[in-house]
């Protein structure tokens, strides 16, 4: 069987066929698609030069693509939202070296989808390890001490788990759409204090003469997207003291290329842009990425980060909302913690022991951190 089949490395999401691509890939998922990618790449966000040097693997049958996975190789950690900065000093203070690292994800994106992609005649399980032997052998040859899939789906994530291929957890926040007709039935399973607290909330940005306004792609305008971008720079300059890791040519070419799996929500003070929050979506949730402002407003980042895209979700019959990697206020506001996953092969044998045992005590943390969070959940009991 694995004779049939050639895993081939690629330099650049152009060295692939886009007819092909979207045949394999065949989802909605917004991430994956194949305008994201290059325009990561045509950006300059995803090259050698910033340290993700596409490295995408495909699976070959027949000269024909039959299954694919965003790859990257990586001298650094930034930007991948599931933190390893520890594994990296313990081999720093071994003597060894951690980085060059393969990293199978979606930069800059801490969003949990389907990771690995196959063709719909493919048995994908006979098909998983094949690409982990490739990945192993090319860790090898190129003297690469690991491999990470970041934020897979559970099943993908189990699967790998049983090749003996690590498993890490963590914790996100996701509001689910209980089919409320409004964003007051949605208010009514709460309790009080909590549904008190966000009316409050909502209602002290219309105090403030704040406008907020929602825009779908094809409604967003460039004076807007270059807004949006300066706001951007100036809240990863205030949070992180860089200008963030993605430029104004990434964000107009997604408007223009992608602008269906794009929602921006807008807020204006006097007239004038003050600060805007975007969304990516599908046809069944809804994932909040990206927010800036150049001024403060009481409550503003709730109303534009959380309120306005349950609102969009209820409107708009989706399932699920993403709002983004952590953040424990988020509970109080009907957020729900959530288990993600991502999986670690480590070719040091001590080292890969040792990774194994702390991402098991981890996941005792992890579990006991969901089930106390659950409880702090603002809805009425049933």
């Amino acid at each position: 069987m694995s004779q049939q089949f050639e895993v081939q490395f690629v330099r650049s999401i152009a060295e692939i066929p886009k007819q092909q691509w979207n045949r394999v890939v065949n989802t909605d998922y917004p991430f994956i698609q194949y305008e994201f990618l290059e325009a990561l790449e045509l950006s300059g966000a995803t090259t050698g030069d910033t340290g993700w040097q596409p490295f995408h693997l495909t699976l070959v049958r027949d000269a024909e693509l039959v299954a694919l996975m965003p790859l990257y190789l990586k001298n650094h950690s930034y930007g991948e939202y599931v933190f390893d900065f520890q594994w990296a000093n313990a081999y720093h203070q071994s003597g060894l070296e951690y980085y060059p690292k393969l990293v199978s994800s979606i930069p800059f994106t801490p969003v949990s989808g389907q990771r690995i992609y196959f063709d719909s005649s493919i048995n994908q399980e006979t098909l998983y390890p094949i690409i982990l032997k490739a990945l192993k052998q090319l860790c090898t040859t190129n003297q690469v001490q690991s491999w990470h899939l970041l934020f897979p789906q559970q099943e993908e994530s189990h699967r790998l788990k049983a090749l003996s291929v690590c498993q890490r957890t963590g914790v996100q926040y996701h509001w689910m759409n209980k089919q409320y007709l409004n964003f007051d039935e949605f208010l009514g399973r709460c309790n009080k204090k909590h549904r008190n607290n966000m009316k409050r909330e909502r209602r002290r940005v219309l105090q403030q003469n704040v406008e907020v306004e929602l825009y779908e792609g094809p409604q967003i305008t460039d004076e807007m997207w270059r807004s949006f971008y300066y706001f951007y720079q100036l809240t990863y300059a205030k949070r992180s003291g860089h200008d963030g890791y993605l430029n104004q040519a990434f964000f107009e070419t997604i408007g223009k290329v992608m602008p269906e799996k794009i929602v921006m929500s807008v807020a204006r003070f006097q007239n004038e842009m003050v600060a805007a929050s975007l969304f990516f979506r599908d046809k069944q949730s809804l994932y909040g990425r990206y927010w800036g402002c150049r001024a403060e407003f009481d409550c503003l980042h709730f109303e534009l980060c959380y309120y306005q895209g349950i609102d969009y979700c209820i409107n708009h019959r989706l399932s699920l909302f993403d709002a983004g990697a952590q953040g424990e206020h988020k509970i109080q506001r009907g957020f729900q913690p959530v288990k993600t996953y991502s999986n670690h092969f480590i070719s040091h044998p001590l080292f890969s022991d040792a990774i194994k045992k702390f991402t098991s005590e981890e996941l005792t943390h992890v579990n006991e951190l969901i089930e106390q969070l659950t409880e702090r959940l603002p809805y009425k009991s049933t």
